[in-house]
C-alpha cells in the first residue's frame, strides 16, 4: 500500500486552532495543547495511506496563504486548499478571495499535484455582514471547484447549525471562531476526500 503524502495549506482551521498548531513556538504557548485538534488528524486515521502535512498558519488571508504555495506543495502529491474567513474578517470583498483561491489550485495543478479545496465555516461570531460574505464566498469556492474540476471538501455545511445557517453546531465550536475536537472530528472523518484516482 503506497502512502500518499497530503499538504493541507490553510490558516488557522487548517492549523487546528485553538488547541493545535503545526509551529513548535506556537505550540508552547497552547495550555490545553491536543493534536487531535486537527482534521488532519481524524483523517489520517481514516485511511492509513495518508502522510498529512499541516502547513496552517494563525490569521493569514488568501494571498499570505498563496505565498507559502511552493514550500507546501514540496513533496506532496495532494494539495488540500483552505482559507478565506480572514479575508472576510479584514473586509476584503468575497471575489478578491476567491481569485486568489483560484489561482492557488491553478498553480497546484500546474505543478502536478491533485488538488482539493475547503469552503469557508460558519463562524459563531459573525455579524450579518460577515455572515453574507461567507456565503458568497462559499459559491464562489464551489464555482472554482467545478471549473478546476477539483473537489470541494464540504467543511461549511458539515458544522453548520441547520436551524440558524450562519453558526457551528453546539458542541461543534469551541471559541466562537474554530471547530472543537468533535468539529474537527467531523471535518476529517466525514468532510476531507481524496480527489478521485488516488
Amino acid at each position: 500500500m503506497g502512502r500518499i503524502v497530503v499538504a493541507a495549506l490553510g490558516d488557522s482551521i487548517t492549523a487546528g486552532s485553538p488547541l493545535w498548531d503545526p509551529d513548535p513556538g506556537v505550540r508552547s504557548t497552547i495550555e490545553s495543547l491536543n493534536e487531535r485538534s486537527q482534521w488532519q488528524w481524524w483523517a489520517a486515521r481514516c485511511d492509513p495511506r495518508l502522510d498529512l502535512k499541516n502547513h496552517g498558519v494563525y490569521g493569514e488571508r488568501t494571498d499570505q496563504i498563496a505565498d507559502r504555495l511552493e514550500h507546501a506543495a514540496r513533496g506532496a502529491d495532494v494539495l488540500v486548499v483552505q482559507g478565506g474567513i480572514n479575508d472576510v474578517v479584514q473586509s476584503r470583498s468575497p471575489e478578491e478571495a476567491a481569485r486568489t483561491l483560484g489561482r492557488m489550485i491553478e498553480r497546484a495543478q500546474t505543478l502536478g499535484l491533485a488538488v482539493a479545496i475547503a469552503d469557508v465555516l460558519p463562524w459563531n461570531c459573525a455579524e450579518a455582514q460577515a455572515a453574507a460574505a461567507i456565503d458568497r464566498l462559499n459559491e464562489l469556492i464551489r464555482a472554482i471547484a467545478e471549473e478546476r474540476e477539483v473537489p470541494c471538501l464540504p467543511f461549511h455545511d458539515t458544522l453548520v447549525d441547520p436551524t440558524d445557517g450562519t453558526r457551528m453546531r453546539p458542541g461543534l465550536c469551541d471559541d466562537g471562531d474554530h471547530p472543537s475536537i468533535a468539529g474537527y472530528r467531523l471535518l476529517g472523518e466525514r468532510a476531507f476526500r481524496l480527489p478521485d484516482g488516488l
